[in-house]
């Protein structure tokens, strides 16, 4: 496992995130014992980046990890985040507002059995609360020693890019990382997300990278399979095809298409740090191999091929008017 820094901080964090949304779900999670041997697999393995969020399993995750970590906890880079409704009936207790942010570090400093969050982000904007307020009130987190650095989770491109700035010219902590959904099946975020990550050093860290299990080409072998993609109804044609061209790759050099859709995301532009989550030992054990597989410039090209999208206006507008000749020698 090598490691890779936080966007514009020192922070060193593995290569991969273990994301720990399965652990304790009822549904599709996995229970205590399971989860343990997860979390043992990823620090044997040299991870130390651990992700997980104060609503998944309404509170349960958090809580396993708190019980994994015991002695360990100065050797993990934690992130938990808050923004989810956490009580019924309660206005305050969802959003980016002070409140709930306050009330949530702290519930999530219980569970977790810990003093400090290493990373703390904002699950989602709620484009309710002023930014001023949401910036200012991680700064104060930060000043107290309960959060030592801050990030973002599913917000446009604009919002994130407003937040920094006035982070920066305000003298408060700005987020040094971005959490977005990122695979083959959905490359979207190339459009604004991943090129303003890049401009303002942002370290990235996508989830879904195997697209609910779609790319892993279960749903190609059998269409009856169950699993998440599934719970959501009919899986598109096009998504099938991208899934194919997975499993193609993967037998021609001997790997498992996870490991190939992982190694592909993992070869994006900027600093990407998957998050890797996994149902058992076995399976965290097959993702992890994706840090040896190798895709020829071939290989990459046919993925790109199969999953492309069109950037739309303005980029591929701009792209016109681009001089012709000119080469761009920037890094």
């Amino acid at each position: 496992m090598k490691y890779r820094l936080m966007g514009s901080s020192g922070l060193r964090v593995s290569e991969l995130a273990l994301g720990a949304m399965t652990f304790g779900a009822n549904d599709w999670g996995v229970d205590e014992a399971e989860s343990r041997k997860v979390y043992e697999g990823f620090r044997e393995a040299g991870g130390n980046f651990i992700d997980t969020a104060n609503i998944y399993s309404q509170g349960r995750s958090e809580s396993f990890l708190g019980d994994f970590m015991g002695e360990d906890r100065e050797r993990i880079v934690l992130a938990t985040k808050y923004t989810g409704a956490t009580r019924r009936r309660d206005v305050n207790a969802i959003g980016n507002n002070r409140k709930n942010m306050m009330d949530s570090v702290h519930a999530s400093l219980k569970r977790l059995q810990t003093d400090y969050i290493d990373l703390y982000w904002v699950h989602a904007r709620d484009f309710l609360t002023p930014i001023e307020e949401v910036m200012r009130g991680l700064d104060d987190l930060v000043q107290q020693g309960k959060v030592l650095y801050v990030g973002v989770s599913d917000t446009p491109a604009w919002e994130v890019a407003r937040a920094n700035t006035l982070a920066e010219l305000r003298g408060w902590s700005r987020f040094v990382g971005l959490q977005i959904r990122y695979s083959l099946l959905d490359r979207t975020v190339e459009r604004d997300l991943l090129p303003m990550a890049k401009a303002m050093d942002l370290t990235v860290t996508p989830w879904d990278t195997l697209g609910s299990g779609v790319l892993t080409g279960k749903y190609n072998r059998d269409a009856s399979t169950e699993g998440r993609a599934a719970l959501r109804g009919r899986i598109k044609d096009r998504d099938l095809g991208i899934a194919a061209e997975v499993v193609k790759i993967a037998d021609e050099i001997g790997r498992t298409p996870a490991q190939v859709a992982l190694q592909w995301v993992l070869g994006g532009h900027g600093v990407i740090v998957p998050l890797v989550g996994a149902r058992t030992r076995a399976q965290l054990d097959d993702n992890l191999g994706c840090l040896e597989v190798e895709l020829s410039a071939e290989q990459r090209q046919r993925l790109d091929q199969a999953s492309q999208i069109e950037l739309g206006f303005p980029h591929d507008f701009l792209a016109e008017m681009a001089p012709r000749g000119i080469e761009d020698h920037r890094a």
